[in-house]
């Protein structure tokens, strides 16, 4: 392979400009060693002694007359009726709810939402709408904690999604961000990310060096985050300071590929009631199995926890992330062979780019402030707000109809910045009526989300060309990687700029009859403002969507449930704010057709059964689903419709946790069949939906051989992706494929771990996508890696 070689002509002029632009001079310092803090504690003893001195005799005092108890006040029966309901809940009923059935003995470390003795098993979810455990929860949810991210090697939100039954991955084009674009469960769900709770748009390229766990929420979740939803949601959960203890790791990573990646994770206690957190990465890479292709990061994250009082709870936290890599648009489609190149002839490092034009920045920076208030014991108050910008600015090269000698290549570029701000704030109130103990959240959301989209100017996406002129056909076997440019790229400075206000309100109930029969619904109102403008046209569109949700649980058994659910969700006009093009669901400012459209409805009906097996350490689920979508948009000519309906059915099935003390397991298997039930194109009429994987198995698993050695490995099995823009008819396939990954860890003492890991141990050339187009590229997948990490932790 030859060596990474960067971009030479943009490396300055690409520089992004974010809010904390007096930091950019230090975005090239980059760390070469952690530094390392240890926090000591001293334990005082106390011996006891015997006494010498003479006995003392006590009489007892004469009884006197008491005086009448006074009638309480109306206040104090308030109080003393609040303090009786709150230890009734704290007393442990022969059926009541075990947050966490096996906490074990904790760690300061630990994630605070799993199972302390089955760490790939998570028992909550982070979200304060979630009242329940997982067990009791009427919905498919997918966590992938910490450790379950540590084995997989995923160090981003796209490696999460490579290896996730049910989620497939999507390309980045001319009309959406070429960054994280998943699919769950059939549906596009690119702004569906969440951090934290609150929604993370217009798409980005997220790392994970920062994240507590991943939660897949699958089906339609409207109630509990607003518009879209309609496959599913992924909130990522932030590391948050502790009082729990101090701890100290650092995990440094040496492979094939010049592979270097430093983490460092410090959580110091400075009083029973504050906590302050530090994580920082650094990573210089090449990608495995591509020519030229890098990809280099570094992040910092500052958490802060305070406890003031018993009643009050705060906590913070800030991320940096700035990732600097060569965008790697993939290999082209052969639509003759119905194959991708190199599945053909090409060999599969074989890049198409040019290294002295191309490059790729992203950067994000959010802070969040979450308070949380018992006013009560039965009556909470939490506020969550948030701040955030990100950066999205590349020019990447794509090449596309090959011949049996040559092949096209053409260009796409942009310059996206993403403002949030939003504010969440839920009151939680716990009551009893009778035998049944209820939780009813009732909240607010406010947010405004800015997207300032442009190009760069002198590229043949976006003007007349290369600077040579048109597309350039090149060898398909020997592509050149520089070329002589007449000039500079430079930005297009002729932006659209989007603004969404979005005002929320939602009420949920849960009502739990004595950890037996558990019933919850949900109801939400958004009212979604978006706005548009460019220097030739502006636009607003307004909406209004009620969505909601009904479920219920029946627990045979403490640790059985079987649940029904049913759920709806709505995707209003514009709502996928990277798109530039109404196929791709962006709001075009100059297509008023397009601006008239309702939202696309979407419901979805669940049945399953969950059991947490083996003393409660492996959570089964089991579950068959259906979501339809109507008023689905549809392109025709230059017209785009509501008019297409169709339906993704499938069954959904998932292990997580521990089989013995020894064996750890975590996967799933999904199967789905789609169709396309009414299109104003008769063609399109029972085909399935393009551009998705419709059966998909994952399974990580790992052995503890004795208190030195585990042994562990995962399969990935993804079956073929068919192409298309709404139906599969186009004709173009991309085969299906399996991964075999493993690692071998060995625990030197309780200090320094040693890990050996192979991705893709038979370097097999699979593909994460393609281009929906007739025409397509290919996104190729990392090949084999080898690599070494050492961990250590005080």
């Amino acid at each position: 392979m030859n060596a990474a070689k960067a971009p030479r002509s943009l490396r300055a002029e690409a520089s992004v400009r974010t809010f904390n632009d007096e930091l950019d001079s230090h975005y090239g310092r980059k760390v070469s060693a952690v530094a390392g803090m240890i926090a000591v504690a001293s334990i005082g003893g106390a011996e006891a002694q015997q006494s010498n001195l003479p006995p003392v005799t006590v009489d007892a005092p004469v009884a006197r007359p008491r005086p009448a108890a006074a009638k309480p006040t109306p206040d104090q029966v308030r109080a003393r009726t609040a303090l009786r309901r709150a230890a009734r809940r704290a007393q442990p009923a022969q059926v009541a709810p075990v947050p966490f059935p096996n906490a074990g003995a904790l760690s300061a470390d630990r994630n605070p939402y799993a199972d302390a003795d089955a760490p790939y098993k998570v028992d909550r979810l982070s979200g304060t709408k979630f009242s329940e455990p997982v067990l009791n929860t009427a919905r498919t949810v997918t966590v992938l904690s910490k450790e379950i991210l540590q084995d997989k090697n995923a160090t981003s939100l796209r490696d999460v999604a490579r290896s996730t039954a049910g989620v497939t991955l999507g390309t980045g084009e001319g009309g959406n961000a070429f960054g994280d674009r998943f699919f769950i469960r059939g549906f596009d769900a690119r702004n569906d990310v969440f951090i934290d709770g609150i929604r993370d748009p217009a798409v980005s390229i997220r790392e994970n060096f920062f994240t507590e766990q991943v939660e897949i929420l699958r089906g339609p979740a409207s109630t509990l985050a607003g518009r879209g939803t309609a496959g599913g949601a992924i909130n990522i959960v932030t590391k948050q300071a502790t009082t729990a203890g101090n701890f100290t790791k650092a995990e440094t990573t040496f492979g094939t590929d010049a592979t270097k990646r430093v983490t460092v994770d410090v959580n110091q206690v400075l009083s029973p009631t504050l906590a302050v957190r530090f994580d920082g990465l650094y990573q210089k890479a090449n990608v495995a199995g591509r020519n030229y292709v890098y990809d280099d990061r570094w992040g910092t994250l500052g958490a802060i926890k305070w406890t003031p009082t018993d009643a009050i709870k705060i906590t913070a936290n800030y991320v940096h992330t700035d990732l600097d890599g060569l965008p790697d648009f993939g290999v082209p489609y052969n639509t003759a062979l119905r194959k991708p190149s190199t599945s053909v002839n090409v060999p599969r490092e074989t890049y198409y780019g040019f290294v002295n034009r191309d490059f790729q920045k992203a950067k994000q920076d959010f802070g969040t402030v979450i308070g949380e208030f018992n006013i009560t014991p039965d009556l909470t108050l939490s506020n969550r707000s948030r701040a955030a910008r990100s950066v999205l600015d590349y020019i990447g090269t794509l090449p596309s109809n090959p011949t049996a000698t040559t092949v096209q290549l053409a260009s796409q570029s942009r310059y996206q910045v993403t403002d949030v701000l939003a504010n969440q704030t839920d009151l939680t109130y716990k009551f009893d009526t009778g035998p049944v103990k209820h939780t009813l959240i009732g909240g607010a959301e406010v947010s405004q989300e800015k997207v300032m989209r442009d190009t760069y100017a002198g590229l043949n996406s976006e003007l007349t060309g290369l600077q040579t002129g048109g597309r350039v056909t090149v060898s398909l076997l020997a592509p050149p990687n520089e070329l002589s440019f007449a000039s500079t790229p430079q930005r297009a400075y002729n932006p659209t700029n989007i603004t969404v206000d979005t005002k929320s309100a939602y009420l949920i109930e849960t009502a739990n009859w004595n950890d037996v029969v558990i019933l919850n619904g949900g109801l939400r109102y958004d009212d979604y403002n978006i706005k548009g403008e460019s220097s030739t046209a502006s636009t607003g569109v307004q909406s209004g969507m009620w969505n909601y949700n009904v479920g219920a649980v029946v627990k045979p058994l403490p640790y059985a449930s079987v649940y029904a659910a049913y759920a709806t969700s709505s995707n209003p006009v514009g709502a996928e704010l990277d798109a530039s093009g109404t196929a791709y669901g962006g709001l075009v400012v100059n297509n008023t057709t397009f601006q008239a459209l309702s939202p696309e409805q979407n419901k979805a009906v669940e049945v399953g059964t969950k059991w947490e097996l083996f003393d409660r350490h492996l959570l089964l689920t089991g579950a068959l689903f259906q979501t339809e979508k109507s008023n689905a948009r549809e392109t025709v000519g230059s017209n785009i419709l509501s008019t297409g309906v169709y339906r993704v059915r499938g069954i959904d099935l998932e292990a997580a946790g521990k089989i013995t003390d020894r064996w750890s397991v975590f996967g799933g298997l999904v199967l789905m069949e789609s169709q396309v039930l009414q299109s104003v194109d008769p063609t399109q009429v029972g085909a399935q939906l393009a551009n998705i994987a419709h059966q998909s198995f994952n399974l990580l698993t790992k052995y503890r051989f004795d208190e030195h050695w585990e042994l562990g490995g995962q399969a990935t099995y993804a079956s073929k992706i068919y192409g298309g823009t709404f139906g599969a008819i186009n004709g173009n396939v991309l085969p299906d494929h399996w991964r075999f990954d493993g690692f071998v860890e060995f625990k030197v003492d309780k200090h320094l771990t040693a890990k050996l890991s192979v991705n893709n141990i038979l370097n097999t050339t699979y593909y994460d996508a393609f281009y929906r187009s007739a025409s397509p590229f290919v996104f190729i997948a990392p090949g084999r890696s080898v690599l070494l990490s050492l961990r250590g932790a005080l």
